[in-house]
């Protein structure tokens, strides 16, 4: 069987793919077919492969444009093609002309324009004239569609998606060319959302100016919004945990006092070490005011389960996802003091009619008679799974599923 015959039967379909669950399968059958062309990139004839690929994305976009893919599936598949396309083009020296008019297709596509096309990934199959052929291609495009919108203009212009896309076509040609003025240009917009920091900093990054890249992360966090500026901040951290390992104690502690969570808490104790005790004061206390983040740190950060237990109950932990995890660490340190939160779960869960939370609710009580057995709890375990079949002895399922856990 050939490549073409190996593939592409697996991309295409005539299924209901508008139908989601339809759509998850195909798309599971559509990575496996993008699985046979990654294993067949330097192993096969390099033009077939180039071709199949090519082939692959047109269907692929047939069935995107009319696929209910919330989950993302298709979609994945189709990027990891996109990512294909260009290293089997490498290979394959394609006509330089014909590269950049498929190129411009499928950036400008008709039905389905929410893929990039990365000129940056391209460079090594068109050449410097074949680069100079997608440079104008891109110009002669922007002539078309009249004056460039403002920044600020540029989502509620007749010709959006195009302005869109001839703008991400900017960025990636200044990271091509290396040109740190551009990229700073093109990249920063008016300066006045942090994402757009965070985006200069790893285009420069991506060209190796290690030092700017520090600088615009750096920036980026101290720009709003908050969420933003974050993510800035932790990419500034990492560049210095890789570039200015100095620094990063004091930048961790920057993030920590300015988004006082257990993530960023934990970034700081990693920082800090030896030197964790002259932080830890300052870093629970802060986070004693957040009772969710203060347990989160101690069982997952410091890995201290009587501390996170202690917590939990000193500062009213209202989190039942976090009791539950909670309660699943400590039974091994005191079996019986868990039984009391395990009891409270349960009784949450049946709040609610549902068939799972019966089976959640079963498993749990089944836990609460193995952590008793033995002990005097054993049977104060037992009454109480007693009067919940009482009390929901309306609930058939439930009843159910109750046996099913081999309760009493």
């Amino acid at each position: 069987m050939d490549l073409a015959d190996a593939v592409l039967p697996l991309i295409r379909t005539q299924s209901q793919v508008w139908r989601w669950n339809v759509a998850n399968q195909h798309g599971a059958r559509m990575h496996d077919g993008v699985d046979l062309l990654e294993a067949a990139l330097g192993a096969e004839d390099p033009q077939v492969v180039f071709d199949v690929t090519k082939r692959a994305i047109a269907s692929a976009y047939t069935i995107i444009a009319r696929a209910d893919d919330s989950s993302g599936i298709i979609g994945g598949a189709v990027c990891r093609l996109l990512e294909l396309h260009p290293q089997a083009a490498a290979l394959a020296q394609p006509s330089a002309k014909k590269l950049v008019e498929w190129m411009m297709k499928m950036i400008f596509h008709d039905k389905v324009n929410y893929f990039q096309i990365d000129p940056v990934a391209y460079a090594p199959a068109l050449g410097d004239a074949g680069m100079k052929l997608y440079r104008q291609a891109l110009s002669d495009k922007a002539a078309t569609l009249g004056q460039r919108p403002a920044w600020s203009d540029r989502w509620s212009s007749p010709h959006s998606h195009e302005w869109f896309a001839l703008g991400y076509n900017d960025q990636r040609l200044a990271v091509l060319d290396r040109d740190v003025d551009r990229i700073i240009e093109t990249h920063l917009g008016d300066g006045t959302v942090a994402a757009w920091y965070l985006d200069t900093a790893k285009a420069l990054a991506e060209i190796g100016q290690w030092d700017l890249a520090i600088e615009w992360a750096q920036r980026g966090a101290g720009v709003s919004p908050s969420h933003q500026a974050e993510k800035a901040a932790h990419y500034w951290c990492e560049l210095l945990t890789e570039h200015r390992l100095d620094q990063v104690l004091t930048a961790r502690l920057e993030v920590f006092r300015r988004w006082p969570t257990a993530t960023n808490a934990g970034s700081l104790h990693d920082a800090a070490g030896r030197d964790w005790p002259e932080y830890e004061p300052e870093v629970m206390a802060a986070l004693a005011t957040q009772p969710r983040e203060a347990v989160s740190f101690a069982q997952h950060g410091l890995k201290d389960i009587r501390l996170a237990w202690s917590l939990a109950y000193d500062l009213g932990l209202d989190s039942a996802g976090q009791w539950s995890s909670l309660a699943k660490a400590y039974q091994k340190i005191d079996p019986l003091a868990t039984l009391p939160i395990h009891r409270d779960l349960v009784e949450d869960t049946l709040q609610v009619t549902d068939a799972k939370r019966y089976r959640d609710a079963a498993r749990r009580l089944a836990t609460m008679r193995k952590l008793a057995a033995g002990t005097d709890q054993a049977d104060g375990v037992d009454v109480f799974i007693a009067e919940l079949r009482d009390i929901h002895r309306r609930r058939p399922r439930l009843q159910l599923e109750f046996d099913r856990a081999g309760l009493p």
